[in-house]
């Protein structure tokens, strides 16, 4: 197979378009004897002759036309090559993968995909909906490129591995049953409900936020039932079997149900970005990052 030289091939086509050796080496700010030297290495690499004489000139064989001609292809190529590149480097292309739990993706990740396909469409994102902990385990596997997760769960700020910033404070509004004497209160404390059965998950982050978010306004809760999903736990709360807290972020209603916002000690769950340290410089997270940041301050 001929050895094709990018570089060479250039000259030729210069060649083609200046006429003559000593306007291509003006074009290039090459000297002539350099122009005629890389294109006798080309003939060589290429085994056809590629000028001939022409009274005082030189001009293109026809096999030199048939080489440029398919050579073309290749420099409209390099060009969209070289474009995709500054696209990148700009953070206006690139594939980010986003690993968020389950009521970040409505409310955080697909307001920031909308605006990412309206503002910079070369950037795409691919969510991954992954629990709060295993976020960072993700990351650290390089399975994910930026996780969402919640600050409860979050590995120390003086972990080597990432980089944390906060995103959003999420403030829990508490489920009632309608006819629960509270569901008109106003105010609501949290503290006025210590008494009432609670509905948690038995583990994990949203166990340990009702957990804190209690003990901080001064008691523990009374844990009447245990379920993890919001369809559950509000058909308990609607049938009088306790109360629940709800984040704000997770947009959940039932016909039913009293949602109710507390006031003074209202708890919030805060919300973090995670990227592997030094990973946020990369143009196209970046992007993503400032989407989401947009995002939760639309909330």
């Amino acid at each position: 197979m001929a050895e094709w030289d990018i570089r060479k091939l250039h000259i030729l086509r210069t060649l083609r378009e200046e006429g003559t050796v000593t306007a291509t080496a003006e074009a290039l700010r090459m000297t002539p004897s350099a122009v005629s030297q890389q294109l006798t290495n080309l003939a060589r690499q290429l085994g056809v002759p590629l000028l001939e004489a022409h009274g005082r000139r030189v001009r293109l064989t026809d096999a030199a036309r048939l080489v440029l001609r398919h050579a073309e292809s290749v420099f409209e190529q390099l060009e969209r090559a070289d474009a995709a590149l500054a696209a990148y480097s700009q953070g206006e292309a690139g594939e980010v993968r986003v690993g968020a739990f389950a009521t970040a993706v409505p409310a955080l990740v697909v307001p920031a995909v909308r605006a990412l396909r309206a503002e910079h469409p070369g950037v795409t994102v691919r969510v991954r909906e992954t629990e709060a902990a295993e976020a960072y385990d993700l990351l650290a596997a390089g399975e994910v490129d930026l996780a969402l997760s919640l600050a409860a769960h979050a590995p120390t700020t003086q972990d080597p591995r990432f980089d944390l910033h906060p995103l959003l404070a999420d403030p829990l509004d508490v489920a009632l049953p309608p006819d629960h004497p509270l569901a008109d209160a106003d105010p609501l404390h949290l503290r006025d409900l210590a008494a009432e059965p609670w509905i948690f998950g038995g583990s994990g982050p949203w166990s340990d936020i009702t957990l804190s978010a209690c003990e901080a306004a001064g008691f523990r809760p009374l844990q009447a039932h245990s379920a993890a999903g919001w369809t559950a736990i509000l058909a308990m709360v609607e049938a009088g079997m306790g109360v629940a807290l709800v984040p704000r972020l997770a947009a959940v209603r039932r016909e039913g149900v009293a949602m109710r916002e507390l006031t003074a000690d209202r708890p919030v769950r805060h919300i973090l970005t995670a990227v592997r340290r030094g990973a946020s410089e990369a143009p196209a997270v970046s992007r993503v990052l400032e989407a989401l940041r947009t995002a939760a301050g639309a909330d």
